[in-house]
């Protein structure tokens, strides 16, 4: 049985063009991918190492993302969204 993530990784990954690399991996780790290829959570050592990079990226752009977050002010972001709410308000027809 799949999971609904790989489900999705399944199709999403069949429209998307791909490129042949060459990668030098550890002996350790690529046991590791061999053995989820056996157990069946990945098709080949190509999905496997696809999709953990693609995970890994996606995590990347997550972390930098609250990274860019912390750099807000709340109290300044709050009176912006406040100012914008008070302009929607005084826009909207009435009912």
């Amino acid at each position: 049985m799949r999971s609904g993530r790989a489900f999705w990784y399944d199709v999403l990954s069949y429209y998307m063009p791909k490129t042949k690399v060459a990668l030098t991996l550890d002996a350790r780790l690529l046991d590791q991918v061999d053995e989820l290829v056996a157990k069946q959570r990945f098709r080949n050592r190509s999905q496997a190492v696809e999709a953990a990079l693609s995970d890994k990226l996606h995590r990347l752009a997550r972390t930098r993302l609250a990274r860019e977050a912390t750099k807000l002010n709340p109290a300044e972001e709050k009176r912006d969204a406040d100012e914008g709410m008070v302009e929607a308000l005084d826009a909207w027809p009435e009912y």
